[in-house]
């Protein structure tokens, strides 16, 4: 019979389990990065020596060792040293090698700082950070309740300075704007976060602003509206939004060439509400035939059907769609691509999911403030994930005033050449 006889120290590595096999895989590569970066910068600097021909720049050793907090758990890290004697002559200070792949006092990898504010957001309780986390990191790894709410600063202070930033140098073409409502813990009252969602020229999605307003009224919207113009926004060319008056009000003082569309959800659902459920099922249908028409005049007829089908017997929820007939139907003046994206407000209302998850488990934030940084990096973490418009190429044509029937582009802007329209894309 044969057999395989192995040594005490393959039996031992044969009986390491699938996690360490991670972790020692994980330090040796972070150990060989960490000397094929000092090696690197030493060997950039090996021409420098002093007044005896020493060498200025050589290697001092290792620092001693230290646990890394990573996602495949704690890793022990011995990091090389470096012996820099070069002065500054400006300054006098002496020169410092300074790690980029393991800065001096890190003890937690990128990935993990980013998987505690998520954790959070999405609905685990500070409290439950250590045991929750403690088998899979460790008990050194500093991920404790004191972590979360030093975040929830920070995050304030982030969204402070996203609503500071410069405009000037983005242009965003369609806009999507909507309000979320919480419950507050600590707070009187309710906090109502309006949100603005831009498309810029390339046709990217991008989170233009998240503010406090009070019940989502006109001077709340206004306030936010001016506040993006001081700061170099454009007018976008079309403004997304649901029946909300307030909105509309502040856009056609501060951005009044900016054409209006409602989101097809929303009145979709307030024609539905004022009819009997015994004929939701044929509303519906109506209602689709509208917001699928292959164009405008195929809309208009089938506005018509509908007004024929229950404006005797329901006039109140027909007005509805009558009353706001150019706004709902402006998508049509843009391209087919697009119009998926113009019909509602979907952009915006798919991404409060995360954050109506986490209020139900917190029961709303405790205050204005936090709700509001709790907004900002839900909204900042999905943006991520966003993707483009379909049409891409066609965004840049829309800001440049070319004209669209049934979708299709018909005449190209005269003042604006070719590669005008790509300068606006870039």
């Amino acid at each position: 019979m044969l057999s395989v006889a192995a040594d005490g120290q393959a039996r031992a590595e044969l009986s390491t389990d699938l996690d360490e096999l991670f972790r020692e895989g994980a330090r040796r590569m972070l150990a060989a990065a960490l000397e094929a970066e000092v090696e690197a910068y030493i060997t950039a600097h090996a021409e420098l020596v002093d007044e005896h021909g020493h060498r200025l720049v050589v290697r001092n050793g290792h620092a001693p060792g230290r646990t890394l907090a990573t996602g495949v758990g704690q890793v022990e890290v011995v990091r090389p040293r470096v012996d820099d004697r070069r002065v500054d002559a400006a300054t006098g200070v002496r020169q410092q090698f300074q790690s980029v792949v393991l800065p001096r006092w890190c003890r937690r990898s990128p990935k993990v700082a980013e998987v505690l504010p998520l954790l959070y957001l999405h609905g685990l309780s500070s409290l439950d950070f250590v045991p929750a986390l403690e088998r899979f990191f460790g008990a050194a790894a500093g991920l404790s309740a004191s972590v979360v709410t030093r975040l929830t600063v920070q995050w304030q202070a982030e969204r402070e300075a996203f609503l500071r930033r410069s405009l000037a140098d983005r242009d965003y073409v369609y806009c999507w704007a909507d309000g979320i409502h919480f419950n507050l813990r600590l707070d009187e009252g309710r906090l109502c976060c309006l949100v603005l969602v831009g498309v810029r020229a390339d046709g990217t999605k991008e989170l233009v602003a998240v503010a406090d307003g009070e019940r989502e009224s006109g001077d709340a919207w206004a306030e936010l509206l001016r506040d993006l113009r001081r700061r170099g926004m454009r007018a976008p060319v079309v403004m997304v939004g649901d029946g909300a008056l307030g909105l509309w009000r502040a856009l056609g003082e501060v951005f009044p060439e900016t054409r209006e569309q409602r989101c097809w959800v929303h009145k979709a659902a307030n024609v539905l509400n004022a009819l009997p459920k015994s004929v939701h099922a044929g509303a519906r249908r109506a209602l689709n035939e509208i917001i699928g028409a292959e164009d405008r005049a195929h809309a208009e007829r089938a506005i018509g059907a509908l007004v024929a089908d229950y404006g005797a017997k329901w006039p109140k929820a027909v007005a509805k769609v009558v009353d706001d007939t150019e706004a709902l139907l402006t998508f049509f003046d843009y391209p087919a691509e697009h119009w998926l994206h113009l019909r509602t407000t979907n952009p915006i209302e798919s991404t409060f999911s995360p954050v109506r998850a986490r209020t139900r488990v917190t029961k709303g934030p405790g205050n204005k403030d936090a709700g509001l940084a709790m907004v900002f990096k839900l909204l900042e973490a999905a943006e991520g994930r966003w993707r483009a418009v379909n049409g891409p190429h066609l965004v840049a044509l829309v800001r440049a005033g070319a004209r669209f029937k049934k979708g299709r582009l018909v005449e190209r802007p005269k003042e604006a050449p070719e590669e005008e329209i790509d300068e606006v894309a870039a």
